[in-house]
Parts: C-alpha cells; structure tokens; sequence
C-alpha cells in the first residue's frame, strides 16, 4: 500500500493508517520518483503497454491488455458502504448504559452519613446530587451519557476518515494524467486499497467519479457527480446531530420539570395549621427546604450536564466540516486536474477531441433527424387536413351553386309563364278590339263621317 506524506514530516515515526503498525518516514520524502511496476488487485501484473509479454506479436499483446481490464471492469461492483457519520444507537445505548452503571458506582461510596443531612465535602454533595434526589436526575445523567456515547462513536468514524486521507489514491507512477486509456488502472488501483480505509468518503467518492470518466470521458460531468456527492456527504453529517440536539434540547428541560417537580413538593409539605406546635413547624420547614433543594439541583444538574454536552458537539461539527472541506479541496485542485478527457487542443489527444466531435456531430445529426422526420409527419398531417378542408369546402360550394341555379331556374320558369301569360290575353284583348273595329268599318261600309268642331264659349270667345 502506498501512502502519502508531506515534506515537513520526513524522518519521523507514524502509524500506518491500514494496519496501525510503527513505520518511518523516509529522510529523504520527494526527492525520489516513486516505485514503479503497481501490482494489480489480483496480485498479477497485467502486460506493459506495447509488449508482447510472451506474445508472438505486441497486437497480441495489447489485445491481451484490453481483454485484461475488460474483465476487470466487469468484475467491479462497487463495495458495500457505511454510514459515514451516524453511528449505530443500539451501541451507543449499550455504551451508555455502562457508562450510566459504572459512574453511579463510582459514587455510591461517597455520601454514607445519614439520608438528608448536609453534605460535607464535594464529593459527597456530588454524591446527593445524582443520589438523593427525584428521578429526573436519573433520566438527565443516562441521556447526558447515550450524547456523549454517539459522540465518541462519530469521533472514531471521523478518525477514520482522516486516515484514508493519508491513501495515495492517484498514484503518479501509473500516470500523471488520467485519461480513457489508463483510468481503468486507477480504478483497479483503488480496489486494491485495504478494505478498512477504502471505504471512507474521499475513496468512494474518488471512485464513483473515475467510474463515471471511464464511461462519459467528460470532466464536466465528473464535477457535477461530485458536487452532488459532496452535498449528500454534507446532509448526512448535519443529519447525524439530529438525535444529540434532542439530547441537548431534553436535559434541560427535565431539569424544569424537576423543579417543578420540587417546588410542588415544598409546596405540599408546609403544614400550617399547628402553628403552636414548635417541633411541626421546624419538620414543615425542614421538608420546604428539602423541596427546594430539589428543584434547584435538577435546574442545575441539567445546566450543567447540557453545557458539558455542547462543548464536544460543536467541536466535532467543526472538525467534521473541516474535514468534508479538504475532501473538497482536495477533489478540485488535485482530482480535477489530472483529468484529461481530450478536450484540450493544445498538447492534448487529437484523436479523443475527434472522437468527441464526431460524437457530438452524430448525437446533433441525430437530433437533427428525429426533428425532422417529426416535422414531415406534421407537415403530411396538416396537408391531409388540409385537403380534407379543401374537399369538404369544394363540395358544399357545388351544393350551394347547385341549389341556387335551381332556384333561379324555377324562378326564370315562373317568370317566362307570367309573362307569356299576360302577353297572350293581352293579345286577345287587342285581336277582340281589331275584330269590333273591323265589324264598325264594315257597317259602315262607304259612309261619310262627318265630324263637326264645336266652340267652346267664353269671356273671350266671339259668338
């Protein structure tokens, strides 16, 4: 396993993060290139790039090396993942619950004199607070350490995670690039990672993102994966604190509830009606006093106890984000970089940018089709309809001229009756008066009709 370490601490004696054995940090750290010849997972190492490695020729060689990491990309299945951050409660109640036992036997021996008297050091006041008082105390001490049980677990989860911090997950004697051809022997390398560390959230989310890359080839999209796990990474952290803030939240008010729990029983207690009766009165005040007591100890106890609890839950949140942050940073300024999906010009693979253009041409052309054969299909659509329009229209205007020439036919006809009508009995009315014209000539035969003019009279007429 390769691990990695800063300049400042060569010379110096750790603990290996995987199996937790002493080792020393070479004197001379970044002065020497790393080792070379990374075994594979299965412990063979497959053949060099451009050898034959016992091969007749180094095309069969290097098709031997394809069909290699084709079955190791097939093997992958991921690992199963744990929780980052939310430890198991049923632990953290059993881590409790001893913790509960061995604290109150811690304080059994101390506060041995008589039941309700004074305390005469602090060991023995600490001794009636958590002893002699109501059951809230009992409550507030056992939720105080089920907090402090998941906090010590998130703890060591959260150690974990700065160990896999120290794993040398992109090992530069593979490459100092990652590109489509080598990825696969970065993902390789991770899976053959120690188990314990490789299952923390830069090593799985480092691997999610190389999967992905071996299959898109786009740094884009790599970023945005793993933004995204970064936010999931984010809300599970936040998430874990939800049951220590009811915690926090519960102890103090059990402590309310314990004063008033107390201030009743004082309440209770006072016997008022023997006043005369010195010996009631001094046990009615002794019982008040005894009720305060109460009250005023489980206000403070639960103080106490949610003070305590705020310190270590504040500072683990912070050392938590702090970590999920150089997760962060250490995704974008050295994960990010080493990518190469061929999307450089300049010093970069020719061969994937026109991979990837002749991609982006074919999806476009593709696209391109598919809007355009559904363009035709609408055009040939609205034709259709429109035709239908066209001979549905033609049609009812054929019936409309049809009707309308009929009605003027039959109004025409009409017309021609009535007048040859009239024009044949004013025929005979005029073949009538020529045949009484002809009958008044004929009497009168050679006749001379004379006709006389006869003068009208008047103021001017001469007689």
């Amino acid at each position: 396993m390769q691990l990695k370490a800063e300049p400042e601490m060569a010379g110096k004696v750790v603990r290996c993060p995987g199996c937790n054995s002493k080792l020393s940090i070479p004197a001379n750290i970044g002065g020497l290139p790393p080792p070379s010849g990374l075994p594979a997972p299965s412990g063979v190492n497959p053949p060099a790039e451009g050898e034959s490695a016992g091969y007749e020729t180094p095309e069969e060689g290097a098709e031997q090396q394809q069909t290699y990491y084709e079955q190791q990309q097939q093997a992958r299945g991921g690992w199963e993942e744990a929780d980052p951050a939310n430890p198991s409660i049923v632990v953290a109640l059993g881590i409790a619950i001893v913790t509960t036992l061995a604290w109150y036997g811690i304080l059994f021996p101390f506060g041995v004199g008589e039941k309700g008297a004074a305390p005469v050091n602090t060991m023995d006041y600490i001794h009636d607070l958590f002893y002699e008082r109501t059951w809230v105390n009992y409550v507030e001490s056992f939720f105080f350490f089920v907090a402090m049980s998941i906090l010590w677990l998130k703890m060591k989860k959260l150690r974990h995670q700065k160990d896999a911090m120290f794993l040398d997950v992109l090992p530069s004697d593979i490459s100092q690039e990652v590109n489509a051809q080598n990825v696969g022997q970065f993902v390789d390398h991770l899976y053959g990672l120690p188990a314990r560390l490789r299952d923390s959230m830069m090593v799985n989310r480092i691997r999610k993102a190389l999967e992905l890359f071996e299959v898109r080839q786009n740094n884009g999209e790599v970023s945005g994966m793993m933004d995204a796990q970064s936010n999931i990474d984010s809300a599970r952290i936040g998430g874990s604190y939800s049951l220590v803030k009811v915690f926090l939240w519960a102890i103090p008010i059990l402590g309310f509830i314990g004063t008033v729990l107390g201030l009743s029983q004082a309440i209770g207690s006072m016997d008022l009606k023997n006043v005369s009766d010195m010996d009631k009165i001094m046990a009615s005040i002794g019982n008040v006093t005894s009720g305060l007591g109460t009250a005023f100890d489980t206000t403070l106890l639960g103080l106490v106890l949610a003070m305590f609890l705020n310190f270590p839950m504040n500072t683990l949140a912070k050392a938590e984000d702090d970590n999920l942050n150089n997760i962060d940073a250490f995704c974008n300024e050295i994960v990010m970089p080493r990518l190469n999906d061929g999307g450089g010009v300049a010093g970069g693979d020719t061969n994937g940018l026109m991979d990837v253009l002749v991609k982006a041409v074919a999806n476009a052309q593709k696209e391109f089709l598919v809007d355009l054969n559904a363009l035709s299909a609408r055009i040939s659509e609205q034709a259709a309809n429109l035709d239908k329009r066209a001979t549905a229209h033609q049609e009812r205007v054929d019936a409309e001229f049809t009707m309308t020439l009929n009605r003027m036919r039959e109004d025409l006809t009409a017309a021609v009756k009535d007048s040859v009508k009239t024009t044949t009995e004013y025929t005979r009315s005029l073949a009538t008066g020529i045949q009484g014209l002809n009958n008044v000539l004929t009497e009168l035969g050679g006749k001379q009709v004379i006709v006389h003019q006869v003068k009208k009279k008047g103021w001017f007429s001469r007689d």
